[in-house]
């Protein structure tokens, strides 16, 4: 079986390849056109001038009809480049994903940062080198947003975990159906990501041209006007001055509320791009067969009750916004003041909105949701080995075998964990940068990717449904006038609250206090576990306070856990590995020695 480098490796490959022969055969189609162009200009002049009319005007059609076919193929050669140039990067990603070079992606989430979230700052869910900036693949606003309330908001109910499970593990075997997803997701227009717009137009509808007598004067006056200048015109059967006055009736119309009528169809006329995108992805998703029952159920949110897919009735849409399209022409100036276009246009909008506009936010958000599945899904299909976790509905459990961090590309190193009853709080001791915090966020991120039903970097994974918090990187606030220790007491107190509701918490602690005294420190630090004991929660603790590991001889339910650091060569090594009892090492006076503070 081929490894998932491989494939991307080989499917970046062949569409760089085929990329190369479209930027070719467009190139062509442009030259064609050029000399199509200057051809026709040529023999038409030369033809009028020596005054064969029939050449001129049988020239003029065939060179026309040539340049427009030319115009339409390059335009759709164009479109299918653009195509290729989207899958290409979604291969070339993939693989910056698997050798580590994913922290040079665009979309770090920046905007969904919160320092008083339960866990997401300290546990790096956004940012620079986060999670959401490895495993995002999302394009539309939704898609984003539907992905960081994955990340943030998990739903700590095991049937809705299992069935984000079996959802992921059946995406994560539909590589190229996801990259087409993706492919269409990614022609979304930059500059208006945001769909408010489009979204309160939808909302409010206008009630004068969903009016039956306005419909039926539309439809019908167009018809009349027409009709009258056959009459007058051709057949001569009545007075000229009737369809003029029909004519004069039609720019009156025309004249009224022109401005709001001008604004509402510019407004959904640059929406165009976005709703053939919105179209083409609800296609995708719909044409296709899954057997997951969550992702069923995002499908039947979509339904309509007058048989139509969603994606046909937005195509009815964009068939709409198509013909306003033509507005810009100038020639199309007088077919609108005869077919009253805009009124036609406003009428179908109308008539449209009554049908759908109810539904379209919907349709979007639940595109949004398959954007963000798909995201976690890369997990599954890239890293086949990780572990689909086990979840028990047994309390204050955490088991996990060879557990990594998973965003430390290659590069980890892997432990195991065990809490449960016998030993509900481990005390992780340690030198510095030994490993004491990595191994509390690679604790707890695992935690979260369980929790949204992924796989974790871990060879097995054995977890109670817990909430999360974590009291880490926490930083003083001087716009608020909060130091850093007392904005660590707020954190503190956040968690101790969460302990008296009906889940059970799991909690990641590093260097509590840190911002006091050595005895106020190990005192508070003392008295605080020993709480979070009696108020049933579970979790990590690592400090350099050494006396606290006194506690595991207090208390049966803690054990000492600790890193060390060794020497060669007169250098300092870790190996990052997890060992029983009390940290025996230290480092701190040869690492200031290091820097030239010395006795």
């Amino acid at each position: 079986m081929k490894s998932s480098k491989t494939l991307y490796q080989n499917h970046r490959s062949k569409y760089e390849k085929l990329y190369n022969k479209l930027e070719k055969e467009i190139h062509s189609i442009g030259f064609y056109r050029l000399v199509t162009f200057l051809t026709g200009f040529i023999v038409a002049i030369f033809s009028y001038r020596i005054e064969l009319y029939y050449l001129f005007w049988s020239s003029s059609i065939v060179f026309s009809s040539l340049f427009i076919y030319l115009v339409i193929i390059h335009h759709k050669l164009e479109n299918f480049n653009n195509y290729v140039r989207s899958i290409t990067k979604i291969n070339k990603d993939s693989i910056d994903r698997l050798d580590g070079k994913w922290v040079d992606f665009q979309d770090i989430g920046q905007e969904f940062q919160d320092e008083n979230h339960e866990f997401s700052q300290d546990l790096n869910i956004f940012g620079r080198g986060s999670l959401f900036q490895w495993v995002n693949t999302t394009n539309t606003l939704y898609g984003r947003k539907k992905l960081k309330e994955f990340l943030t908001n998990p739903l700590y109910k095991k049937e809705v975990i299992l069935e984000k499970q079996e959802a992921l593990i059946e995406l994560g075997k539909k590589r190229w159906w996801r990259q087409r997803f993706q492919v269409e997701a990614m022609q979304i227009n930059e500059k208006i990501r945001e769909d408010i717009k489009l979204f309160n137009w939808i909302k409010n509808p206008n009630s004068l041209y969903a009016r039956k007598e306005m419909i039926y004067i539309i439809r019908l006056l167009p018809t009349i006007t027409i009709i009258s200048f056959l009459l007058a015109f051709v057949y001569q059967t009545i007075p000229s001055i009737i369809p003029m006055l029909a004519l004069l009736l039609h720019i009156g119309l025309m004249l009224l509320d022109v401005k709001k009528r001008n604004i509402v169809l510019r407004n959904i006329y640059t929406f165009q791009k976005n709703i053939k995108v919105y179209g083409r992805m609800l296609e995708h998703f719909e044409k296709a067969n899954f057997k997951s029952k969550y992702i069923n159920n995002i499908k039947d949110k979509i339904k309509t009750q007058n048989g139509l897919a969603a994606f046909e009735q937005l195509r009815m849409l964009q068939k709409i916004v198509d013909s306003i399209s033509n507005r810009s022409n100038l020639f199309f100036f007088i077919i609108n003041i005869v077919l009253l276009w805009d009124y036609q246009c406003m009428v179908s909008l109308e008539n449209w909105k009554k049908q759908s506009a109810h539904l379209t936010e919907k349709w979007i958000q639940s595109l949004g949701e398959v954007e963000a599945l798909s995201s976690l899904a890369i997990i599954n299909s890239d890293y086949p080995d990780w572990a689909i976790p086990e979840l028990t509905t047994y309390p204050s459990m955490l088991k996990a075998k060879e557990l990594g961090h998973p965003l430390l590309t290659n590069e980890q190193t892997f432990n195991d964990i065990k809490i449960d009853k016998s030993s509900r709080i481990l005390l992780i001791t340690g030198s510095n940068m030994s490993g004491k915090s990595t191994l509390l966020r690679t604790t707890g991120i695992n935690l979260i990717l369980a929790y949204v039903g992924a796989p974790v970097c871990a060879q097995n994974f054995k977890c109670s449904i817990m909430r999360i918090f974590t009291c880490m990187n926490v930083s003083d606030n001087l716009e608020k006038g909060i130091s850093s220790f007392y904005a660590e007491l707020l954190r503190i107190k956040n968690i101790l609250e969460a302990t008296k509701e009906n889940i059970q918490v799991f909690f990641l602690l590093d260097e509590i206090f840190k911002g006091t005294n050595s005895y106020d420190r190990h005192l508070g630090a003392k008295m605080l576990i020993n709480k979070l004991l009696r108020q049933n929660s579970i979790g990590l603790v690592s400090t350099h306070d050494l006396e606290l590991g006194e506690l595991e001889e207090e208390n049966n339910y803690i054990a000492n856990y600790n890193f060390q650091e060794y020497y060669k060569d007169n250098q300092i090594f870790f190996d990052y590995k997890l060992r029983r009892g009390v940290s025996t090492t230290r480092n701190a006076l040869y690492l200031m020695k290091m820097i030239g503070i010395e006795d």
